[in-house]
């Protein structure tokens, strides 16, 4: 019987079959990590002095829609500027007439509460029943 000699076996190349996943977790645990602190800093577009409050934190897996209202009264809805006139038509092009999305209010400390009632009010006519106001803790 041949036998095949120690020279060729030691050269013969095998793939290795396994997956070194190591590198992928890391690469993943680092971008929850960025994504976790930069996630709360989405909602705030509009800087504005929140009044504070003793409600509980509302937990919503949804994506905020964020109407706010800084200290000389200027409506933003999200970061860009409306009229009070063309909130709803731009509310109900976001979203596409779902008058169950939870959208929320935001109203600096120093403003008239009328004014941030007749925004509430305006969103509330159009049909969107889960209006939230939003404070500091």
């Amino acid at each position: 019987m041949n036998k095949p000699s120690k020279l060729t076996s030691r050269t013969s190349y095998k793939p290795m079959a396994e997956i070194n996943v190591t590198p992928l977790v890391d690469v993943m645990l680092v971008l929850l990590v960025i994504f976790m602190v930069t996630s709360p800093m989405m909602i705030t577009g509009v800087s504005v002095d929140l009044p504070e409050s003793d409600a509980k934190q509302i937990t919503n897996n949804d994506e905020p829609l964020a109407v706010t209202i800084d200290k000389k009264g200027t409506i933003y809805l999200q970061e860009q500027r409306v009229e009070l006139g063309d909130l709803i038509t731009k509310l109900n092009a976001i979203l596409h007439q779902k008058h169950d999305a939870r959208i929320y209010v935001r109203g600096d400390r120093n403003i008239d509460y009328g004014k941030v009632m007749h925004v509430v009010g305006a969103i509330n006519h159009a049909g969107y029943t889960k209006v939230a106001l939003i404070t500091d803790q």
